[in-house]
């Protein structure tokens, strides 16, 4: 007889699952599972059978997953970044948003440590706010009400996952939110601005009806490792830009260096932050510049 749960943690190849009556189970997958290179992830539903114990014997309904923090049907992903300490990398942050949005998962910001620089919180703030995005600004001691009441709202019965590069205060944030999970945290490195990785796996948390992931953090997002997407569909994953994609001159207009291209008019009068487009330009590069045997 089959059974269904959810991946809440998978270390070492052994997975706690969620099952359908609350019971939360340890197995592995089976060894035909394993061979086709298909691994299951957290956030996962999986078919278990349950001859000599439970085993999982496939993965169902995935809607999306990413591979960089691993996890699966994701429905909103917080993309946390501290305004200094360690300085913000923009080009990262907006890596992880442009995954996000293509693979169907709504991207939040949250900028953390804005006591340190007040003024660079409120300015990626108001750029992100801009091009359509929930943006939170934390300190320290704040009662965190509003990002709280967005997952209460907005969040309730969705899978929540937290990511970011080491150090921005991922497992602490989630902590001042949820007291109850008790995560490790970690201290910054003075002397390189580096976080050390408090979260060693991606673990899923059900808290009432929603469902929290922190996950490992990272120092960089390497698009040329990893097959997100094409260049040609890089322009897709910015939402700024969609209301003037048709708008250019040229159909074939990549929406880099163009004359009269509608999204470079946009950025000039200021409707388009510059510095999201030059994201755009560094991670339309990476892309171009992709050897084909790695597309």
């Amino acid at each position: 007889m089959e059974t269904v749960g959810r991946i809440l943690k998978g270390v070492g190849g052994l997975y706690n699952i969620l099952l359908e009556d609350g019971q939360i189970i340890q197995c592995r997958a089976r060894g035909a599972l394993r061979h086709t290179g298909e691994k299951p992830l957290v956030g996962d539903f999986v078919s278990l059978t349950n001859e000599n114990g439970y085993c999982i014997y496939s993965i169902v309904n995935r809607r999306n997953f990413l591979i960089r923090p691993p996890i699966a049907n994701i429905d909103y992903l917080f993309c946390v970044i501290a305004s200094k300490k360690p300085m913000p990398i923009i080009e990262t942050l907006d890596k992880l948003i442009s995954i996000s949005e293509y693979n169907n998962i709504e991207p939040v910001i949250v900028i953390t440590k804005s006591d340190l620089d007040a003024e660079n919180a409120r300015k990626l703030k108001t750029t992100y706010e801009k091009c359509g995005f929930h943006a939170f600004v934390t300190e320290p001691d704040c009662d965190y009400s509003k990002i709280f009441g967005f997952i209460k709202t907005e969040c309730r019965g969705r899978v929540c996952a937290f990511a970011g590069n080491s150090g921005v205060g991922k497992s602490t944030l989630i902590n001042a939110l949820f007291p109850s999970l008790s995560l490790n945290t970690g201290v910054l490195s003075q002397k390189i601005e580096r976080g050390r990785h408090t979260t060693r796996a991606v673990e899923l948390f059900k808290i009432d009806n929603t469902f929290i992931a922190d996950t490992p953090g990272f120092s960089m997002l390497d698009f040329t490792r990893f097959d997100f997407f094409t260049k040609d569909e890089l322009k897709f994953t910015f939402r700024e830009f969609r209301p003037y994609l048709n708008k250019c001159r040229y159909a074939d207009c990549t929406h880099t260096r163009e004359t009269e291209c509608a999204v470079n008019e946009a950025i000039r009068q200021g409707i388009i932050p510059k510095s999201r487009h030059d994201s755009f330009l560094a991670m339309w590069e990476d892309l171009k510049n992709k050897p084909d045997w790695q597309k």
